[in-house]
């Protein structure tokens, strides 16, 4: 049986072989990887110039990888949008965006041309196809894999067009007497390069080994982002290519997110789908892949959901767990047939949810479901040592006078904790103002973060990022930070919370660093406890000219006033849309405001393919009355008004000579002139009476 796998390819191009350039496929590259960043980085005295060619997803962990051992990185990518293969271009517009919130930037539509070399001899530029220059010290190329087919070339074994050993749904190849299996395996023409295949294709030698009848059949891809910090999931038709398909979108450019179904002709049929900046659908729909939804496609997608939860009653033949190819029926017989009855046990005993974690949401529902259903009563409890969920601990804290761990244990758990109980009694006593975090009782409950009042990272150093309310800062305090950092040799960066982040500090030097922003006006408390990180804002009306109201101020009060709420979970609010009221004498905002409002009821009525309403309330141009101060209505709001093609008449426009100008003196139209009358008027073109079969009307 061939498994040889695939190997990193690599486009032929002038200076690969460079010191400093790596592919990212094993383990040994990583190791090298992480060697020549930090050796380089402490040869030169500077954070590294990284590059990535490739913006798949590997492309990608790569760029996230090299941020996380301190190195920039650069995404060079061929295609016109990021994940070109997993994602349509919306998804890779909506994920470019999330990237480069993380500081990666992101090149597309360009190629690697060739490498140049320093004066040591290590790669220092990168040359782009649009003739431009990169300047790099790290080069990482993730440009795809080929399949190891060498010792099937040289049996002469029968290959693919695009390499791999020709495999049928035995998963035999030319030779009966030879199997291949995973990534060297050609089957219908595509080589897989998942892992997923790859143990169904041995499953399936290992039943025609036995005498069974099992056949290969490649189930759906599908593909999750992860290790980069960012959602971004696709399955099935993600471009729409089935004949007939539908596809519905929705995009949120507040929260960043991209959503698309793509579904059948009828609507019925899920087909596919794209996920970018929120992914928590995804385990949800993927196994309804190719089946009835249930409901209308849109209610999956919309803010306020109203689709029925998906999980509970999936068939017995769906796959939930593609990782390992566990069915939902097998999750279901491990509970009824084999006694499992936690979500742990049923993972031990079917393998699903222990390659990737995807699918754990998924599982979850189903065990709990079936438990249900056989008369088990599904426990909700925290944890071994606390029978009730947190609402209810909550609620029992809250009214009692118990503001210690010990007494709170004492009274409503057993034992002396864990380590899912301390933070979330931590998260309570805290929100309930029972003291310091750092007093004598509550120390013991807080993680090292909140001890040292910074964020422990990979590799044993802390980051500082002080808390600045609403993102307003003063030169001096920029200043200050910029002071720290330099003092202390820090690498700094803007982190998704508009706020300033200084990595790469010593836990001996913590009381250096804060004594020197204390003194500077700043206080701790940001993305360290388990408390509000940050109210993002714009400048509002301070500075914007269309601002209505202060939104930096409003910012600013939020956060000091939630800022000592605590939770043991993370909660991401979404911005509020308040309603836009106006200062005092503020008649031209009031009257924007005014025109807003109408231009969204329009708007609305458009979208639900609502005629346009009749009588004096359907509106129009009016003309300027200065006793009662009327102005003409905005233009776009006049383009906004007209009904939608489905509602509009339609009529034949004749020529302008044969149009003929309204009677009412006050209803003209700028531009008409009264019709003349008496001997100097002229005489009307009348139109046949009949026309006859073929003729063409004037």
């Amino acid at each position: 049986m061939l498994a040889t796998g695939s190997w990193a390819w690599t486009p032929r191009t002038d200076g690969v072989d460079l010191p400093g350039v790596f592919r990212y496929r094993t383990l040994d590259d990583l190791e090298a990887l992480r060697a020549w960043v930090a050796d380089r980085s402490a040869a030169l005295g500077r954070p590294l110039r990284g590059a990535v060619v490739g913006g798949g997803v590997l492309g990608l962990e790569a760029a996230a990888a090299l941020q996380s051992l301190g190195a920039s990185a650069t995404v060079v990518e061929f295609a016109d949008h990021l994940m070109n293969v997993q994602l349509d271009a919306g998804g890779g517009e909506a994920l470019r965006v999330l990237v480069n919130d993380l500081g990666m930037d992101v090149r597309t539509s360009l190629a690697c041309t060739g490498l140049g070399a320093a004066d040591d001899g290590a790669v220092a530029t990168m040359r782009l196809s649009d003739d431009g220059e990169l300047p790099v010290d790290v080069v990482v190329f993730s440009t795809g894999v080929r399949p190891r087919d060498r010792i099937a070339r040289e049996s002469g074994l029968a290959i693919g067009e695009r390499g791999g050993v020709v495999v049928g749904a035995t998963c035999r190849t030319s030779d009966p007497a030879v199997w291949a299996i995973g990534e060297c395996a050609s089957f219908d023409g595509e080589c897989t390069g998942l892992v997923a295949p790859g143990n169904a294709m041995a499953d399936v030698v290992v039943d025609r080994l036995l005498g069974g009848p099992r056949l290969y059949t490649p189930a759906p891809e599908g593909t999750k982002l992860k290790g980069v910090g960012v959602d971004a999931a696709s399955f099935g038709d993600v471009f729409g290519l089935t004949p007939g398909a539908l596809e519905v979108t929705f995009t949120d450019p507040v929260a960043r997110t991209y959503r698309k179904l793509v579904v059948s002709d009828d609507a019925r049929t899920l087909l596919g789908g794209v996920f970018v900046g929120d992914a928590a659908l995804y385990p949800q729909l993927r196994p309804m892949l190719g089946r009835p939804l249930g409901a209308d496609p849109s209610a999956f997608l919309a803010p306020e959901g109203g689709a029925p939860e998906l999980g509970g009653d999936l068939p017995d033949d769906v796959v939930v767990c593609s990782c390992t190819n566990v069915t939902a029926g097998a999750v279901r017989e491990a509970v009824t047939e084999h006694g499992c009855t936690t979500v742990g046990e049923v993972k031990a005993c079917t393998k699903a949810g222990t390659v990737c974690g995807s699918c754990v949401p998924v599982v979850t529902k189903l065990v709990h479901a079936q438990l249900e259903a056989s008369g088990i009563e599904v426990s909700r409890a925290m944890c071994e040592h606390f029978a009730m969920p947190r609402a209810e601990l909550y609620a029992l804290v809250a009214a009692s006078e118990l503001r210690t761990f010990s007494e709170i244990v004492a009274a409503h758990g057993t034992g002396r904790g864990c380590a899912v109980c301390k933070p979330v009694v931590a998260g309570i006593l805290s929100s309930l103002r029972a003291g310091h975090v750092l007093s004598r009782d509550h120390a013991p409950l807080q993680d090292t973060n909140d001890h040292v009042m910074a964020n422990l990272q990979k590799d044993g150093t802390y980051s500082v990022i002080p808390r600045v309310p609403g993102g307003e800062i003063t030169p001096e305090k920029l200043m200050a930070i910029g002071a720290v950092a330099a003092e202390f040799g820090l690498y700094t960066r803007i982190t998704g919370a508009q706020r300033i982040g200084m990595f790469g500090a010593r836990i001996d030097q913590l009381p250096l660093i804060w004594q020197r922003l204390i003194d500077a006006g700043f206080e701790s408390g940001q993305a360290y406890g388990k408390s509000l990180r940050a109210v993002k804002s714009c400048v509002g009306s301070a500075w914007c000219r269309f601002g209505v109201r202060d939104s930096v101020g409003m910012g600013i009060l939020l956060e000091n006033r939630y800022r000592r709420a605590a939770d043991a979970a993370q909660v991401q609010g979404r911005r509020l849309r308040l309603r836009p009221g106006v200062r005092r004498g503020a008649r031209q905002g009031r009257r924007r405001h005014r025109h807003r409002e109408r231009l969204e009821r329009v708007r609305r009525r458009q979208r639900r393919r609502e005629p346009p309403p009749r009588g004096p309330a359907r509106g129009g141009p009016r003309r300027r009355d200065a006793r009662r101060g009327h102005r003409p209505v905005p233009r776009v709001l006049r383009a906004a008004r007209r009904p939608p093609a489905a509602h509009r008449p339609v009529r034949r426009r004749l020529p302008r000579r044969h149009r003929r100008a309204p009677h009412d003196p006050r209803r003209r139209r700028a531009g008409h002139r009264r019709r003349p009358r008496g001997r100097d008027r002229r005489p009307r073109r009348r139109l046949p009476r009949r026309v006859g079969r073929g003729a063409r009307r004037p």
